[in-house]
């Protein structure tokens, strides 16, 4: 949060401190232009997570139930084609928890990814985390709960809420059969009877058409679904549930709704360009939190709108171009390259693996193409030039001095954005002072 957010906070929670003293002031109290739009900001983050909750359990999903998803087939924004994805909602109580099991993985790449209602990130399961034994059965509890466990259990992990979306990757990498064989070895399995929370029922909206003041309907049912962990965001709660009960009033309902199309809207599309409070360089912007966001609601806010279910920067982080070297969009009409010198090659920087997605810039999808060819990594086996540098082609029609592995079809017509992922973050990735180069418009 920047410096003028931080003081409007203060503000805010003085004037609610006030107000909790003094009934006829807080009926009296008319929130402003920009709590307003902080709190559409901060409210939106949530909605994209009831959003796709409700798409989850449409199509198929089931309370403590394991999916195991074909390579590529997984529908929300920026998916990472380089895993092979398991998912699933788990619910656990005072009385109940979940066993998830994990088979033995080893030299390759997973993890079991926990999260809750706002995109958060509450834990993994992998070898980074459980050093000594990655494998086996984890109970997943409630916080507190008091339950008899099964003998020669592997570890306990204690969630503070009773539901959580569950994300399992493992890396495809050069044998993607093997990978699906131990992806389906996943399982979850219930202890007890859960009470299984309800599904909130919130707008369905697309990704394209973000809504105005209706997001406020749902604002009692959103905030009162799923606790906000981050300590610091409860006056903003607040002044949340405070304009969503000052909309019953007609004026007062076009106002808030003139401001979240002027004020709001214009404020994500600015803070989209940084991913919030990130940083850019060459044309690539980095995120100044992932997976764990703190007090940056707006950054929250704007991954679980281009890339729900981002993991902490420990296991992944990522980079998003959006230009070439002269700031100018990207085009699939154009051809662009993409040089990483000899000393400074993506695998230096990450220590399980490293791709590269083209997707459009509205729904973030990766971009249709006939080819049917939609990453570059190792995998597609990318070749060096004479001095050991690389060099990555993205075009409609593959250049004529470009190697099969080393092009990325980008259709003509289409507006785009790259994401680059480093899986394991390494040396600048880590210490966040490494950018991509500028991608270099050639024709």
């Amino acid at each position: 949060m920047d410096r003028s957010g931080l003081s409007r906070t203060i503000t805010l929670l003085g004037m609610l401190l006030f107000a909790a003293g003094n009934s006829s002031a807080a009926d009296q109290m008319q929130p402003g232009d920009q709590d307003i739009a902080d709190s559409y900001i901060y409210l939106l983050g949530r909605l994209h997570v009831t959003r796709q909750q409700q798409l989850d359990f449409q199509k198929g999903f089931k309370w403590n139930e394991i999916l195991h998803r074909t390579p590529g087939a997984v529908d929300w924004p920026n998916p990472n084609l380089d895993v092979a994805y398991s998912e699933a909602w788990v619910a656990v109580d005072e009385s109940s928890c979940t066993i998830v099991s994990v088979p033995k993985i080893q030299d390759r790449y997973f993890t079991v990814q926990f999260l809750n209602g706002w995109g958060e990130t509450l834990a993994n399961i992998n070898e980074r985390v459980f050093p000594r034994q990655s494998w086996g059965d984890f109970a997943v509890c409630l916080k507190g709960a008091k339950v008899k466990l099964p003998d020669g259990l592997t570890s306990r992990i204690d969630l503070p809420v009773k539901q959580a979306r569950i994300l399992a990757r493992v890396a495809l990498g050069s044998d993607p059969e093997a990978a699906v064989a131990l992806q389906h070895q996943f399982k979850l399995a219930a202890t007890g009877s859960p009470k299984l929370p309800e599904i909130p029922k919130t707008p369905i909206f697309e990704l394209e058409t973000l809504p105005g003041v209706e997001a406020f309907d749902a604002a009692q049912v959103a905030l009162d679904s799923e606790p906000d962990l981050s300590v610091g965001l409860e006056p903003l709660q607040q002044t949340t549930r405070a304009v969503a009960k000052a909309i019953s009033d007609p004026a007062e309902r076009a106002r808030v709704d003139k401001i979240i199309r002027t004020v709001a809207f214009a404020q994500i599309g600015k803070a989209g360009r940084l991913i919030g409070h990130g940083t850019a360089e060459n044309g690539w912007a980095r995120p100044g939190v992932v997976g764990e966001y703190g007090l940056d609601y707006l950054a929250r806010t704007l991954v679980n709108h281009g890339g729900i279910w981002a993991n902490i920067k420990p296991e992944v982080l990522y980079y998003r171009g959006g230009s070439d070297s002269t700031g100018a969009e990207l085009n699939g009409n154009n051809v662009y390259t993409l040089t990483f010198p000899a000393d400074a090659l993506p695998t230096r920087f990450a220590k399980y693996f490293w791709s590269v997605i083209a997707v459009d810039s509205v729904l973030f999808r990766v971009l249709p193409n006939p080819e049917k060819r939609y990453l570059l990594n190792e995998q597609t086996k990318p070749q060096r030039g004479a001095d050991g540098s690389l060099t990555l082609y993205f075009a409609a029609e593959k250049p004529e001095n470009a190697p099969p592995g080393n092009w990325l079809p980008t259709p003509k017509g289409s507006v785009y954005r790259l994401t680059m992922r480093f899986y394991g973050p390494l040396d600048g990735v880590a210490n966040g002072t490494y950018f991509p180069p500028p991608l270099v418009k050639v024709l």
